[in-house]
């Protein structure tokens, strides 16, 4: 985990959030790319799980409804790498600010909350680059739960019907959320996560999000128009 712990040299800025699904980071997400963009700063943006190596055997994987929790956290260590290596390092090499919904974060939290070893997974992700600043979207499983069932259900393993926690998929995503959630919490101090309260409004956490965005571009000498 050494490379992990230190700051990367490269001129782009690595950023990311994190929270279960529900908590609203992707859309705070697409809001600082606009943003961004009409302020003329380079920017891309990279999402969990979609490599183009891995991520359709992931869903191939997902249907059967057979994955192991270190099979699940293997496959998504093959994806990240790659999008690390194809996308991510590039553009922070270029010099573009780099908005990654989902990081390793999610492995540390979702893989840890299957039972698997944290020590393991910490060191499986030891090549990734550090990020320059991590937002993470603070909101109950329950919060989480009511807010997806307003457009779909919860998918098998979203609600963590693989550890058999409950027959009931509801039950079981509240209990399997929670777990994810205090794996998260464990990673505010520890890798000084930002945390950003999900129940505010769409406005007040773009503005929060765009305050700490404003500080880093200006640490890193990126100028910001208007």
């Amino acid at each position: 985990m050494l490379r992990f712990s230190k700051k990367h040299s490269y001129p782009g800025i690595l950023i990311c959030v994190e929270g279960i699904d529900g908590s609203g980071k992707s859309t705070q997400m697409d809001l600082l790319y606009s943003w961004l963009k009409n302020k003329n700063i380079d920017v891309i943006s990279t999402q969990w799980n979609s490599s183009d190596l891995i991520s359709s055997t992931t869903k191939k994987a997902k249907k059967k409804n057979l994955l192991s929790g270190r099979t699940f956290s293997l496959l998504h260590a093959v994806d990240f790498a790659d999008r690390l290596e194809k996308t991510i390092k590039p553009a922070l090499k270029a010099g573009f600010v780099v908005l990654a919904d989902r990081y390793v974060y999610t492995a540390f939290a979702r893989d840890v909350a299957r039972n698997v070893d944290s020590k393991w997974v910490r060191n499986m992700y030891g090549f990734a680059i550090k990020p320059d600043i991590t937002f993470y979207f603070d909101v109950s499983p329950k919060v989480s739960l009511e807010r997806i069932c307003a457009n779909r259900q919860p998918s098998f393993y979203e609600a963590g019907m693989d550890m058999k926690f409950s027959n009931n998929p509801y039950k079981s995503y509240v209990i399997f959320q929670n777990r994810i959630v205090e794996e998260y919490n464990s990673m505010v101090d520890e890798y000084g996560l930002i945390k950003v309260d999900a129940m505010a409004s769409i406005h007040e956490k773009q503005n929060f999000i765009r305050e700490k965005v404003v500080e880093i571009l200006k640490k890193n000498k990126i100028n910001i128009e208007g």
